[in-house]
């Protein structure tokens, strides 16, 4: 399978081993992909992530947060910009997912951030996901 979208295969893998309610979950590691997991462990959607280091690209492990309830975190998980469909937004046009209770994860110019985060700062970019 060629990696066409490796954040697709990000999103993909984690609400897999979501489903199968696995505690972990590994993807090969970029600058970007790391980023986003910063931002999940960050926005409290997952307990914690590893980079570990081998002679290719590396790898991240993801490690998956459950309520009591033994009910995922994450609700969703959605791919906005494709390679096929870029999607960029300015500052003022990056809307709130869910009404603030989800989180949209923008690339900008100043980094990889959250959707709340770039309107603070006042930078538009490529709109990558959003996780609920």
């Amino acid at each position: 399978m060629s990696m066409t979208d490796p954040i697709a295969d990000l999103l993909t893998r984690v609400r897999n081993a979501l489903i199968a309610r696995h505690d972990r979950v590994d993807v090969p590691a970029s600058k970007i992909k790391v980023a986003i997991v910063r931002i999940l462990k960050d926005e409290g959607f997952i307990k914690n992530f590893k980079v570990s280091k081998d002679n290719k690209q590396g790898m991240i492990r993801v490690f998956l947060k459950y309520s009591d309830r033994n009910t995922p975190v994450i609700n969703g998980l959605e791919r906005i910009s494709k390679p096929g469909r870029r999607v960029y937004q300015k500052s003022a046009d990056i809307l709130p997912v869910l009404s603030g209770l989800g989180v949209a994860i923008v690339s900008t110019s100043a980094g990889v951030m959250t959707d709340k985060e770039a309107r603070r700062q006042n930078v538009g970019g490529e709109m990558i996901c959003q996780i609920w």
